[in-house]
């Protein structure tokens, strides 16, 4: 039984008895019984409203829930082609690489002896470079800022010219 039907079950009991709203505690009886029928139509219409609410809820948790497959897909994607954007740039150019221990380049560039390593100032990333770029010319690939270095010229005659 509902609370809409219970309020009309107590309102049939309060006319099946006659009660004379004329007297103190008929009217207070009458009072109380259509307080409690507005109530009952009042709550009633708040649990329809949050049974909306619900089925709405419902259908926005399911939307999100797609979106956040669509943007895990996407996700996936870009960094799927990232990566190989990464990878064409290293294999194109290696003038810089990482410290040769990312999955990136593999070493591309480090693990040959013609390259020097230094560590950026601006974030702490260790760069290669080989003596075809000016070392007080440098910019970093991780962070882009600009810095140099000095290279001592023994250094430089050390690498084997190129054939």
């Amino acid at each position: 039984m509902t609370l809409t039907e219970k309020a009309a079950y107590i309102k049939g009991l309060a006319e099946g008895l006659s009660l004379d709203e004329s007297t103190k505690e008929g009217k207070i009886l009458a009072a109380l019984i259509d307080l409690v029928s507005e109530m009952s139509a009042e709550i009633a219409d708040v649990q329809s409203d949050i049974e909306d609410i619900d089925s709405d809820l419902d259908y926005l948790n399911e939307y999100i829930e797609e979106l956040d497959d669509d943007l895990q897909d996407v996700e996936d994607f870009l960094d799927d082609e990232g990566d190989e954007d990464l990878l064409d740039e290293d294999e194109d150019d290696e003038d810089f690489c990482c410290d040769g221990n990312c999955d990136e380049c593999d070493g591309l560039a480090c693990e040959d002896d013609e390259y020097f390593e230094i560590v950026c100032p601006s974030c702490g990333e260790t760069v290669c470079f080989d003596d075809e770029l000016d070392p007080e010319d440098l910019t970093c690939p991780a962070c882009g800022e600009k810095f140099g270095c000095i290279v001592d010229e023994d250094d430089l005659d050390s690498i084997p010219e190129e054939k």
